[in-house]
């Protein structure tokens, strides 16, 4: 992460993953998973669902549902996260193509 001064503070630019910027160990499977929680809440205030409603949808508890839109996602997974995105009407498309480095990465793009 670079350093700069803005206004006379120093100021530390991001990575672009905040749970890695944290050093949280599977920053990169947060982020997916974030990101999947972030487009489930759009989906459901889109959709115009009561919390109740969302989870019969997607086939998780109400009180699960409260919990994932408060950012509490630890106990999902990034499948399971998938799964109620398809439930509430997205189609969710992998792509896998081989890299140059000698690890691949997981990102996920939202149209």
């Amino acid at each position: 992460m670079a350093k700069r001064l803005v206004e006379g503070i120093e100021v530390e630019t991001g990575s672009g993953n905040v749970f890695a910027d944290l050093g949280l160990p599977d920053a990169e499977k947060l982020k997916i998973k974030s990101g999947l929680v972030i487009e489930i809440a759009r989906a459901v205030r889109q959709l115009g669902l009561t919390q109740e409603e969302a989870g019969r949808r997607m086939g998780i508890p109400q009180p699960k549902v409260s919990a994932l839109l408060r950012g509490n996602f630890a106990n999902l997974s990034e499948h399971k996260l998938m799964d109620c995105l398809n439930r509430l009407g997205y189609d969710i498309q992998i792509t896998v193509k081989p890299t140059t480095e000698p690890v691949g990465r997981l990102t996920l793009a939202i149209a």
